[in-house]
């Protein structure tokens, strides 16, 4: 298609989800269904009019998701409605480290027996598989600063986490398509992939974000020169955060969610603003409440950088999943594909999380929900390319892409035709 067609069909489509369309909104149709839906019929499995190959656009593709992921969690970091405490952080945070792993290995385990991969492979698609994605899942996503619903902090603070501790499998899976496995290799694998990357992360995540927030709040007092930059300062700390954990090696996507909870939370305390605590033991079906002076003295950084950023967030899911529909052909939808999704959705998922929410006290219904939310998009598209530009063998790419995308599609479809049902119900 022509650069003017691309603009028309962009324009119209920014304009139809603009003004929620009320056939849209009767069909009760996430965003992403319908973008989805618009880039297969263009795309070569219907009319042909664009195919987007991901093997000879590896590096771009890989940009864009990585962008998207950024900029989504970022945002989902500003929106946390609790202090960091582990009473309130205990589910999620057991979410993202044991159900991760767990995840990894069972999908791991299929792809080795069932669809006869090598062992490194295997691993692999197991990491790319596995993080919930904090893109495509708006609509189980916290919605703004305040919102205290326990699924929605839930499945956020989960997604927030898990596209950060999904990394050191897909380095454990690209290291054993190379090398055999050896005692030296996981040690070493344990030391920087898992201990280093992941404590620096973390650690370079809360130290910027809290220091931003002094260094913004001290111009503040200090200077009457007008109003701050606020979406430069949230880009600024989204790119200085990644790039310092990039030559690192660190895990740039945790740090990048730290940062953004660490800033939020940082202000708050240094306007003396009290955050909310009582999110996670509310029980569904009570009115969902309103943090009245939070409203009302929203710290400015996360509230300028929020306006800022959620619209870039927004523009990049449509751009993303109309991109997917075009990288799709009919012979896309293999056994092998098909029968991963759905063992993915149906057994990985919850299986994963029962185990790894043992003990833990969460209620069973939020952990039934949580266990079918497992949102698989744009984090899962960001690893396969990473992969590729690493230097996946070819024919294992091909494969490892087809796999994905159905992956990512049916994920899209089914989430996206049960969430609003399902969070009518959770509500009821």
């Amino acid at each position: 298609m022509s650069n003017a067609v691309w603009f028309v069909l962009i324009g119209a489509l920014l304009i139809v989800m603009g003004l929620r369309s009320p056939f849209v909104q009767r069909l009760r149709l996430t965003p992403a269904t319908v973008y989805l839906a618009i880039g297969i019929v263009l795309g070569p499995t219907v009319i042909g009019a664009f195919h987007f190959n991901p093997l000879k656009q590896a590096h771009l593709l890989e940009v864009l998701a990585e962008v998207a992921v950024l900029l989504s969690l970022f945002i989902a970091g500003m929106k946390m409605p609790v202090p960091v405490s582990w009473r309130h952080w205990r589910v999620p945070v057991r979410l993202a480290f044991v159900s991760m792993t767990i995840s990894v290995v069972l999908t791991a385990a299929f792809a080795y027996y069932v669809l006869d991969l090598p062992l490194g492979a295997a691993i692999l698609l197991g990491g790319i598989l596995a993080p919930t994605d904090p893109v495509l899942a708006s609509d189980v996503q916290v919605r703004h600063m305040g919102d205290e619903d326990p699924l929605r902090f839930t499945l956020t603070s989960e997604a927030g986490m898990n596209d950060g501790t999904a990394f050191p499998f897909i380095m454990l899976g690209l290291a054993l398509l190379s090398a055999p496995p050896s005692f030296e290799l996981v040690g070493l694998w344990v030391l920087k992939d898992v201990l280093w990357s992941t404590a620096v992360a973390l650690t370079i995540g809360v130290v910027m974000g809290h220091v931003l927030a002094r260094i913004v709040r001290k111009q503040r007092l200090l200077s009457d020169q007008g109003p701050l930059l606020d979406d430069f300062l949230g880009l600024g700390l989204i790119g200085l955060v990644y790039g310092v954990c990039l030559l690192l090696e660190a895990w740039g996507f945790l740090a990048v969610f730290a940062a953004a909870i660490a800033l939020r939370q940082s202000e708050l305390q240094l306007a003396g603003i009290r955050a909310p605590t009582e999110n996670v033991e509310r029980e569904p079906g009570d009115s969902e409440p309103v943090d009245e002076p939070l409203r009302q003295h929203s710290p400015p950084v996360s509230e300028g950088a929020l306006l800022f950023k959620e619209p870039l967030e927004r523009l990049s899911e449509l751009v993303l999943v109309l991109l997917l529909g075009g990288m799709l052909f009919l012979n896309s939808w293999s056994v092998r594909a098909v029968g991963l999704a759905l063992f993915l959705f149906v057994v990985v998922r919850p299986v994963s999380v029962l185990l790894g929410l043992l003990g833990s006290g969460a209620p069973f219904r939020l952990q039934m929900l949580v266990g079918w939310f497992g949102v698989r998009g744009i984090g899962s598209m960001y690893y396969l390319m990473f992969a590729v530009v690493f230097g996946l063998p070819q024919e294992l790419a091909s494969e490892f892409i087809h796999i994905t995308l159905i992956v990512i599609v049916l994920s899209i479809v089914i989430h996206g035709l049960t969430v609003k049902p399902m969070m009518s119900r959770w509500w009821s």
